[in-house]
């Protein structure tokens, strides 16, 4: 019976007379393993690397982290998200894993850890607001269950910053993709301009979350559990739609989207239809200025696309009201069917 080993790190080195060997690691990282891949002692050094890794010393920040990984917290978090905080938790560990938590009171840790963001925000200032944000996340809440002393990333603030407020889809816009789009594309634009949700929510949406007038839906990334009041236009489209599968997005053979596959085809049809500057994720802020503009209010706006109403504020600011009368098409969202 083979072992199935996960995580397992692979890289091949090149030696000086031209042969090529390959080295295993028991994660990125972490401590090369011995033996040839399926041996007994290969298997052996790597339960005991990753033993060892469970059994981080207290008092270090590896072990904060891996207390936070077991926390209801954590594991409260959606499938995706967790997997996400994973990525940057990694990060974290290897540069941070062995730093003493006694350490956290010194008023000098904080420019050390900002030091680091600097140093990501170099290759990419949101990916490391995001690493921060989740090292700001376990720090804290280490901190109120009094673990730690100290939280020196307290109210670090964010490098990066959003410039894709009027990045906005406009009724031209709408017209040369929906033009050239296939059924499947079409019906996942219509239910993002018209709905305000993630694609990873709606690439999930069932057909029993749709009840002819509303779609009910639970946001993987908030838990947000809302209710959408659906445009005629889109129950048109839905209505029409063939139920080959238990959800509503599928490809041409019927099937569910994998996520990467969606994307791809989201592409294609896009550079088709000449539309640059414009992603999929911009129709969240679409379906908010449509909404915006027939009067419903920014509370009820946030309720929908989940939102905060800061961000709600900012668009209608950028926008102006009569800019939004202007852009809205005629077949939004009834008036008289207010959220609920």
């Amino acid at each position: 019976m083979r072992v199935r080993l996960k995580g397992i790190n692979r890289t091949r080195v090149r030696r000086g007379g031209g042969e090529t060997v390959t080295y295993y690691y028991a994660w990125k990282g972490g401590p090369r393993l011995d033996g040839e891949p399926g041996s007994p002692e290969f298997v052996q050094s790597y339960e005991a690397a990753h033993r060892a890794r469970s059994k981080a010393p207290p008092g270090t920040l590896q072990a904060i982290l891996d207390a936070y990984q077991r926390s209801a917290e954590f594991t409260g978090l959606a499938p995706r998200t967790r997997a996400d905080y994973i990525t940057h938790i990694k990060r974290i560990e290897r540069r941070f894993g062995s730093f003493p938590t006694a350490g956290l009171t010194d008023r000098r840790t904080r420019g050390v850890f900002l030091a680091w963001r600097d140093e990501l925000a170099v290759q990419s200032r949101r990916q490391a607001d995001y690493t921060f944000s989740v090292f700001a996340r376990a720090l804290a809440w280490a901190h109120d269950r009094a673990v730690v002393a100290g939280n020196p990333l307290e109210r670090i603030g964010r490098l990066y910053r959003s410039q894709r407020a009027d990045a906005l889809w406009r009724e031209e816009d709408e017209a040369a993709f929906l033009a050239v789009a296939n059924p499947q594309i079409r019906l996942a634009y219509l239910l993002a301009a018209y709905t305000g949700q993630r694609q990873s929510d709606l690439l999930t949406l069932a057909w029993s979350r749709y009840d002819g007038q509303r779609i009910r839906i639970r946001q993987s990334k908030t838990g947000a559990r809302v209710s959408i009041p659906v445009a005629p236009v889109l129950k048109t489209a839905l209505d029409q739609a063939p139920r080959s599968s238990p959800v509503i997005l599928t490809t041409k053979q019927g099937q569910p989207w994998k996520p990467n596959g969606f994307r791809s085809m989201w592409k294609k049809t896009a550079e088709k239809a000449q539309i640059t500057g414009l992603t999929f994720h911009d129709l969240r802020g679409t379906a908010v200025t449509r909404l915006l503009a027939l009067g419903y209010t920014q509370g009820q706006v946030a309720s929908i696309t989940g939102h905060t109403l800061s961000e709600v504020s900012a668009l209608e600011d950028y926008i102006g009201r009569r800019h939004l009368a202007e852009t809205a098409p005629v077949v939004a969202i009834s008036r008289t069917d207010s959220p609920k």
